[in-house]
């Protein structure tokens, strides 16, 4: 979908990029041409990100100083959010769920992981975030040959797709909403915890149009709602240097 109105047009313009496949390779650091790049892009329109991982991953990819080089930045969907540098908002699962759904939520993913078999498991099957819960069947510990095993796997497989269905089935009516992201997990967040959650932070009236781009805006996917949602235009792309070539033609032609 390449919908909605509006040319690029300075500082009525935003370029919200998802991180993994669509400015790095999944879990890598940001390449130096495409981080020059994207400060070049500064120049002309403003710049965010918006990913599912938590800061400190967000961090490894795209730099130590990234809130100074985004003028958004948006770890977890948005529930963690940087303007210009400082911290705005911070969401709180816990708090929002309630510990007594929250276990029930861990047990089961635990319960159901261990009954999985694959050819390696690792450590850090759930990771604990501020708005979500990151779960993976190989474990987040996995060196990055066993996490593109476990992908090549999963492709043939749907592993995560038939957890999730499971959870869908199992949760249903619970408020929770499971998404499919990267290459070894899938998040568990409140309904409207998406990545649609940062545009209500960069506020409706500030930008004439918002760019997103990511790679997994297919349904279930991470980027899917904020894809189709019609505060956006939305360019699906399958790795950074498709965004790049996009960007270019939108707003250095």
């Amino acid at each position: 979908m390449e919908g909605g109105e509006g040319g690029p047009s300075g500082a009525h313009t935003l370029c919200l990029f998802d991180v993994d496949g669509t400015l790095t390779a999944p879990r890598q650091k940001i390449a130096p041409e495409m981080a020059s790049f994207l400060q070049a892009l500064r120049k002309k329109v403003k710049v965010g990100v918006v990913g599912g991982s938590d800061f400190g991953k967000i961090q490894e990819q795209l730099g130590e100083d990234v809130v100074e080089k985004f003028d958004y930045v948006f770890p977890e969907n948005g529930l963690v959010a940087y303007k210009e540098g400082k911290l705005v908002e911070k969401q709180s699962i816990q708090s929002h769920l309630g510990e007594e759904l929250l276990q029930e939520l861990i047990n089961y993913c635990l319960s159901y992981i261990a009954k999985i078999k694959l050819p390696r498991k690792r450590g850090t099957f759930i990771e604990f975030r501020n708005g979500m819960l990151n779960v993976s069947p190989v474990g987040r510990s996995c060196s990055q040959e066993e996490r593109i095993e476990f992908y090549e796997l999963d492709k043939k497989e749907h592993i995560r797709e038939k957890f999730v269905a499971d959870l869908q089935r199992d949760f249903a009516g619970k408020g929770l909403t499971f998404s499919i992201g990267g290459q070894i997990s899938f998040d568990v967040f409140p309904d409207g915890w998406d990545k649609r959650y940062c545009l209500g932070i960069v506020g409706n009236g500030s930008f004439k149009t918002i760019h997103f781009f990511g790679d997994k805006t297919m349904p279930g996917g991470n980027d899917y709602e904020i894809y189709m949602d019609p505060r956006t235009v939305g360019h699906s792309v399958t790795a950074p240097n498709q965004t790049r070539q996009i960007c270019e033609g939108l707003f250095f032609n």
